[in-house]
């Protein structure tokens, strides 16, 4: 049974308030391998053949940090945001962006190996020196069985850090006690949001172009074999092709996603985002990066602010 047959299933039997159909603002998203780019234009792989976008006067591109369009290059794994109103015009493009979230599992020299939890492979992450003070900061400990957060760029099918994307304690993960969440369960949860790339940066991939979010709660009982771990929001019990109403409270996108892998990993973390206004701890979703980024989210960034409505 796929994602779109569970949430049709779970409509019917709990009610469409409790399973709507997924609303997102895809759309204003574009995803492909790079063909051509010039200072003024850019000539993308995508599913629908070759297509080609302008930029915006205020357009802004990441490649490993802020960079040129010049500096993209044929080959590139791109993802692209739209300006308002303009299906061919790009607003944010980001170039061979990674990101890796979960508990390290070995470390030899400057790189660790990092195990993203259920369903996702083992992933190789190299910490170049220029970057290794500031990972040591917000990372202290960068040995197995602790908690590891950051992103990077994709080089020759390897991860290389470019900054840590959250602040992570120095305690191994064993030994980590998360505080009780606050208060009952509401109709709304408040915590941050994080994105990860179920196609491993490659746009070519069946993934690439996956909307959905990985949920750390999911119920137990179900038949999706993700062990539960205790985190520190009051989340609800949800299963997947169930769907997610999110607010972005740093920009005000919304959205209704579905729940397509799990997330107990996520329990994990309980940090704050630094980007926008400091909210509340703990994370309610991994979004895919399609999705994080139809919600306002920037990938490199790492995070938003957000709210689920739960009721």
């Amino acid at each position: 049974m796929d994602v779109a047959d569970r949430r049709r299933l779970a409509a019917a039997l709990l009610g469409s308030k409790a399973a709507p159909e997924p609303e997102q603002a895809v759309h204003r998203v574009a995803r492909g391998e790079v063909i051509a780019a010039s200072a003024h234009t850019l000539h993308l792989a995508t599913p629908n053949g070759e297509e080609r976008f302008l930029f915006a006067g205020t357009a802004s591109f990441w490649r490993g940090g802020p960079a040129a369009p010049t500096e993209l290059r044929p080959g590139d794994d791109v993802v692209l945001r739209h300006a308002a109103g303009g299906r061919w015009v790009a607003e944010r493009v980001w170039a061979r962006i990674a990101r890796v979230t979960g508990i390290i599992s070995a470390r030899s020299g400057d790189s660790v190996e990092v195990d993203a939890g259920h369903d996702r492979p083992r992933v190789t992450v190299v910490i170049p020196y220029r970057v290794s003070g500031r990972m040591a900061v917000r990372h202290p400990v960068l040995e197995p069985g602790y908690l590891f957060d950051a992103v990077g760029m994709w080089r020759d099918g390897v991860v290389h850090a470019v900054r840590p994307a959250t602040t992570q304690p120095p305690v191994p993960v064993g030994e980590l006690r998360p505080r009780r969440p606050d208060g009952e369960r509401g109709p709304r949860v408040s915590g941050t949001v994080s994105w990860y790339d179920p196609a491993g940066g490659d746009p070519t991939a069946e993934e690439a172009h996956l909307a959905g979010a990985a949920y750390p709660a999911l119920d137990p009982a179900s038949d999706c074999g993700c062990a539960p771990v205790r985190g520190c929001l009051p989340l609800p019990l949800m299963s997947i092709g169930m769907t997610l109403r999110l607010r972005n409270d740093d920009t005000g996108d919304n959205g209704v996603v579905p729940i397509v892998a799990c997330g107990s990993t996520l329990a994990h973390f309980c940090d704050r985002c630094a980007a926008g206004d400091t909210g509340q701890s703990g994370r309610l979703a991994r979004l895919t990066l399609l999705s994080f980024v139809a919600l306002g989210g920037d990938p490199d960034a790492g995070c938003c602010n957000a709210t689920m409505a739960t009721g």
